[in-house]
């Protein structure tokens, strides 16, 4: 059993609405065992760890991501594009990805997240041409030592039957459900703690058969994993859908079943008053993702009316080719801010006033928790996991905040200076501890240059 002991703490917020001045944490074996003040946590420790002039919180959740893309970030063609054009320019690039390419940008991704703060990500990966396997998504995020939830993909439509993918790109439909019940079978751990879970997830309706979508629901279900995909991302999603399958693309997705708390949906930019109550019954979540909804010109996402509804709500840095970064913490500052601009467009902030800077952090937080069904995580709390991120106020973006968490959205962070993964050191003093970054980014650089040549 190994202890470790932060204290002096200039601010400790525990995201339970508990904000410590002075503030302290021992750690027993990846577990907090105490939160208090520094006067009152008092255990001697191995480890202790002055932490004057820090505010410190939970770990950042990622809830939707896709790590392969951070090898196609600012292609020229698609910089300007929408989502169905952008898809059509890269989709024949991601056609010669490799094991070793996605093994690499996986890892680089982990880390560029890691040094945001983020100590858990949701990896939602669908393509796996060339021999690309799981393994290789689950070797990077070990590697770096982030914890991870990865969802199992696949297409099963593919240009030939109208899809946008070549059918080099797409599974059968046999195939998509056998590997993802492998994926689950050898990967996912259920414990508390857990540094590894796997969903399923299919990347949409128009690219995945009904037959699939209906499959890895009752195999979600079964096996007691998440259930993930990408919802009413772009305006003309529904009437495609209709065309396509006769139904918008909510209430066909919970007609094949897919319903319930262990249920996430990416985006969902493009939601009426009745399909957000809808999944607010149906204890869905949403992965909401600024940047990226920016970026592609998709729109903005209602995210007052999702919390007014009851919704759980996290947040998501999306495809490092749509962002086109992984900074956890500059989402968070963009998630306040894209919904104060909706409010502007409506002409003001209405009942609930302006959407606050310890809100969005909680989506960051406790609301990503909650949409991956993780009740170990997303607060600092006795019985909670170490996922603990720290970062120095003795910079000149935040000098003269007069309230020092609310300057970490406000002035933006640009990164954390320590964080810990169940009270292992992942990032000490602004420097990732867990790899070699400069090797790393030499072999990234090369399989980048290969893949858009």
């Amino acid at each position: 059993m190994s202890t470790m002991r932060l204290h002096s703490i200039e601010l400790l917020a525990t995201m339970t609405g508990e904000e410590i001045t002075d503030g302290a944490v021992l750690v027993r074996d990846g577990w907090i065992e105490q939160v208090g003040t520094t006067s009152e946590v008092t255990t001697t420790a191995d480890e202790s760890v002055d932490l004057s002039g820090h505010v410190v919180l939970p770990g950042l959740v990622n809830t939707h991501q896709h790590l392969w893309q951070t090898l196609t970030r600012a292609v020229p063609a698609a910089q300007d594009a929408a989502l169905i054009d952008w898809l059509t320019v890269l989709f024949p690039v991601w056609e010669k990805l490799t094991p070793d390419a996605v093994r690499t940008a996986a890892a680089v991704g982990a880390a560029e997240l890691a040094l945001s703060g983020c100590t858990t990500v949701a990896d939602h990966h669908y393509v796996w041409p060339n021999g690309v396997r799981i393994d290789d998504i689950v070797d990077a995020v070990t590697q770096v030592g982030l914890r991870a939830h990865l969802t199992r993909g696949g297409m099963s439509i593919g240009a030939s039957q109208g899809g946008l993918a070549a059918d080099a790109l797409t599974e059968t439909e046999d195939i998509i459900v056998e590997a993802t019940e492998h994926a689950i079978t050898r990967f996912h751990d259920p414990e508390p703690g857990a540094m590894l879970r796997i969903a399923a997830g299919p990347p949409s309706v128009l690219s995945t058969s009904a037959q699939v979508l209906r499959e890895l629901a009752a195999l979600a279900s079964r096996q007691g994993v998440g259930l993930h995909t990408h919802l009413a991302e772009t305006a003309g999603e529904a009437e495609r859908c209709r065309l396509a399958v006769g139904e918008a693309p909510l209430p066909y997705l919970m007609s094949l079943d897919w319903s319930g708390p262990h249920v996430w949906f990416a985006h969902a930019v493009h939601l009426d008053a009745d399909s957000i109550a809808s999944l607010a019954e149906a204890g869905a979540g949403v992965a909401h993702c600024p940047t990226s909804n920016m970026r592609l010109g998709s729109g903005i996402a209602p995210v007052r009316e999702f919390l007014t509804a009851g919704l759980r709500v996290g947040l998501g840095v999306d495809g490092a080719a749509s962002n086109d970064s992984g900074d956890l913490l500059t989402e968070a500052r963009q998630a306040m801010l894209l919904a104060r601009l909706a409010d502007g467009l409506r002409g003001g902030p209405g009942e609930h006033g302006f959407l606050t800077a310890r809100q969005a952090l909680q989506m960051a937080t406790t609301g990503g928790a909650d949409v991956l069904g993780r009740d170990d995580i997303g607060v600092l709390a006795p019985g909670r996991a170490a996922d603990i991120i720290a970062v120095d106020l003795d910079r000149p973006r935040f000098s003269g905040q007069h309230d020092p968490l609310a300057a970490l959205v406000f002035c933006g962070a640009n990164g954390v200076d320590q964080s810990w993964v169940h009270g292992r050191r992942v990032v000490e003093d602004g420097q990732l501890r867990t790899v070699d970054v400069g090797d790393l980014l030499t072999e990234h650089g090369a399989h980048a240059a290969e893949l858009v040549a």
